[in-house]
Formats: structure tokens, sequence, C-alpha cells
């Protein structure tokens, strides 16, 4: 009897989740192609490389801990260390029939991410991160290219995607910072654009979910920092960061 309770309450908590996750990616074709950005969202960084788009994803979390160690905490973050956020990975896997790719990876999310070939847009030590690239995401085993942070903008060679996306950490009062986290992507052409619209009906809960999944980590983990002093470290940490970056280095 107890067994045959919790089977049901298992069916019914996949019912909800499967009526949540449809409501949510009609919600998301329904949007598609009418993002705007208000007064309060802007990014003048990251407007500068995509002032236009077709969707956005924004998230954000307050932190007491100042900017340069939220930022540094962001920039290390594993995102791969949470239970959900493997579950949803899996599952575009198995979905899309992603072949497995066991090739060793750097750790934190920003290394990880430039060594899927992702490319280094700009930084602003100890603010802000702007990362972009162009790819096709509907593919199975999606490819990621990155472009000149000077030909980024005018980019528009047919069949791609192209998405930017930020870390940043915002001064607030009494040494606190805000975490915010922003994604933008937009198709460069037609036939693209409807590919796109379908696969991000399809992915866009799961990764919004990540991202949302991703802020109380971050918070804790920025705060301990804070707590044990790492206020040097980051700030070393986000000069080395530039000078790497400026010299090619990643």
């Amino acid at each position: 009897m107890r067994a045959r309770t919790v089977v049901r309450g298992l069916i019914a908590c996949g019912g909800v989740g499967a009526s949540v996750y449809v409501t949510c990616a009609a919600i998301s074709w329904s949007r598609f192609g009418s993002a705007e950005s208000g007064k309060a969202d802007r990014d003048e960084l990251l407007d500068r490389f995509m002032p236009a788009y077709e969707v956005v994803e924004r998230h954000h979390v307050s932190v007491d801990a100042p900017p340069e160690i939220t930022l540094a905490a962001a920039r290390s973050q594993d995102v791969m260390q949470s239970g959900p956020a493997r579950i949803i990975f899996r599952t575009r896997e198995i979905v899309l029939g992603t072949a497995s790719d066991d090739r060793p990876r750097p750790r934190g999310l920003v290394d990880v991410t430039l060594s899927l070939g992702w490319g280094l847009l700009a930084e602003v030590p100890g603010r802000e991160i702007v990362i972009g690239a162009v790819t096709k995401p509907w593919e199975a085993n999606v490819v990621f290219r990155a472009v000149a942070p000077d030909e980024f903008a005018a980019f528009d060679e047919p069949g791609y995607v192209k998405i930017a996306w930020t870390l940043r950490a915002d001064p607030a009062a009494s040494g606190r910072s805000v975490y915010r986290t922003e994604t933008r992507a937009i198709a460069t052409d037609a036939d693209a654009r409807a590919r796109f619209r379908r696969y991000w009906a399809f992915a866009s809960p799961g990764i919004s979910t990540i991202r949302w999944l991703s802020l109380r980590p971050l918070k804790r983990e920025a705060e301990r920092r804070a707590r044990d002093g790492w206020a040097a470290e980051a700030e070393r940490a986000g000069g080395q960061f530039a000078e790497d970056s400026a010299s090619g280095g990643k």
C-alpha cells in the first residue's frame, strides 16, 4: 500500500513537472522575437556587441560581498556540481543524440566555456565579463565559434545564432554587490531563426532553471570568500585575467 502511494506521488509530480515544462516552452515560443530592454536592465558593455536580440535571459541576486569577490566567485563557479543541472544537460544529450565528450576540461565557468570555443569579448576587471560565440544550437554536437570582438556586432554569416552573455557584479551599499547574469541571442537569417525558435522553446526552460539554480550557490560562495578575506586574491585574479586576455591567453 505504501509503495503504491509513493508511485502515485511520483507520477503526480512528474505530471506537474511536465505541465510546467510545456507551459514554459509555450511562453518561450510566443515571446520569441519580442525581447525588449528597459533602462533598468540596460547593460552598456553588452550593448556594444548585441544591441538588438530576439531572446534574453536575465537573473540577479544581492550578495553580501564586494563586487570583485562576487565576480571572482562567479567566474570560478562549477555549474555541473548541481544535480538538477546535470540532469538537464543529460536530457538534452539524450533528446538530441549528442555524442559523449570525455575530453578533460578546466574547472570554473569562464575557463570551461572558453575551452569549448567561446571567445572573450570584453572585461572590466572586478566588475563584468562579456563572452560570445556563434553557433547552431539545434545540432546534436554543437560547436561554438569565437568571433573577434571588433567583428562580433556586425557578424551576419547565414545559418548561425549569435549568443553573448555576461557575468556582472554591481556595487551596492555597505560593501555589498548585486550579481547579474544576462544572455542575449539573435539569428542571422530566416532559416536559422525558424530553427532557433523551435530549439529555444525546447531548451529555454532548462537554461533558465540552470541559471536560477546557480544564484544561491554563487551567493553562498561569494559571501564565504568575503568572510575569509579573499578581497586581495580577487583583485589579483581579476588583474591577471585581464592581462592574459590582452595577450591572447585563455
